[in-house]
């Protein structure tokens, strides 16, 4: 059974007259009627009773026209579905992002593609570290990383969503916390906690580097699991922590005020990330979508 087949079939069943049912399909009447005989015989049955006037559905031919038409529906849903598909309008991307300072903008991007291609599944993994989230992009796990790195390994394609300074995380009642900014030196003899030591630790990095500028081995006295235990810690008074500057903005908690760190280092830059040869078009329509949302800086709309 063939779809051509079906669809003689249906414009006949509905015309009840092979002369129009031709001219509906655009064809000949003999090809058209060729065509039922063929369906008839791979059916073993007669789906028409021809007369010289008339023509009227067999028994058989009632029972054929609810799934002929099911089947028709169903191949116009099956090219809708590619059509969409090939436009980036359907599929699955999946995104990781670390840390709570990427939650706000993981939100934003979410909201615009679930208001704009509902037919993309938008699959979201957050880790407490950038490096897992690299690493899931470079896997083919995930499509798209969103994350702090000193490396991007050639075979991804990177875009800046933000650019971010160094803050301080001080209880409250800390002495430094009235201040406008603070130097690393002025924390010499703080007790600092911090999240775990790992390969491409950013924070961690410039904590060591930092101190060691300023003359001190920064003293890591309690070590957090993730970002969240890490500021509970410091609203605890258990120490003082080095962290980002988008921290602030995805994060409240009573008792702690963020202060930004005077010592001069160099910006650090939050970036997505994606396969070069990747080629799925959804992918591609959630990066164009990422623009207009997590526009690189300098280039948001006022």
């Amino acid at each position: 059974m063939e779809i051509q087949q079906i669809r003689a079939f249906l414009a006949v069943a509905e015309e009840l007259h092979f002369g129009r049912a031709a001219l509906r399909l655009h064809m000949a009447q003999p090809p058209l009627s060729r065509s039922i005989q063929r369906l008839e015989h791979e059916l073993h049955a007669q789906l028409f009773i021809r007369g010289t006037r008339s023509v009227q559905l067999t028994a058989e031919g009632e029972a054929l026209l609810a799934p002929a038409r099911d089947i028709l529906e169903a191949c116009r849903r099956s090219s809708l579905a590619v059509a969409s598909a090939g436009r980036g309008e359907t599929g699955r991307v999946r995104v990781a992002f670390a840390g709570m300072s990427s939650h706000v903008m993981i939100g934003r991007l979410a909201k615009r593609v679930r208001e704009t291609h509902p037919g993309i599944d938008f699959e979201l993994s957050s880790s407490n570290f950038a490096l897992p989230a690299m690493d899931k992009v470079l896997s083919g796990a995930m499509e798209v990383g969103l994350g702090r790195w000193n490396f991007i390994p050639a075979v991804l394609d990177s875009r800046v969503v933000a650019m971010e300074r160094l803050v301080v995380a001080l209880h409250e009642s800390h002495p430094l916390s009235g201040q406008g900014s603070v130097w690393m030196s002025e924390l010499a003899d703080q007790p600092f906690v911090t999240l775990p030591e790992h390969p491409g630790a950013i924070l961690h990095d410039h904590l060591r580097r930092l101190s060691s500028a300023a003359g001190f081995a920064a003293e890591i006295i309690q070590v957090a699991p993730d970002s969240m235990t890490l500021m509970a810690l410091v609203a605890a008074e258990i120490g003082v922590a080095l962290t980002v500057s988008s921290v602030p903005d995805n994060f409240s908690h009573p008792g702690i005020t963020f202060v930004p760190l005077a010592d001069p280092v160099d910006v650090i830059e939050l970036r997505l990330v994606w396969r070069k040869d990747n080629a799925s078009p959804a992918l591609r329509e959630v990066l164009r979508i990422s623009e207009d949302v997590l526009p690189s800086p300098g280039l948001a709309v006022p």
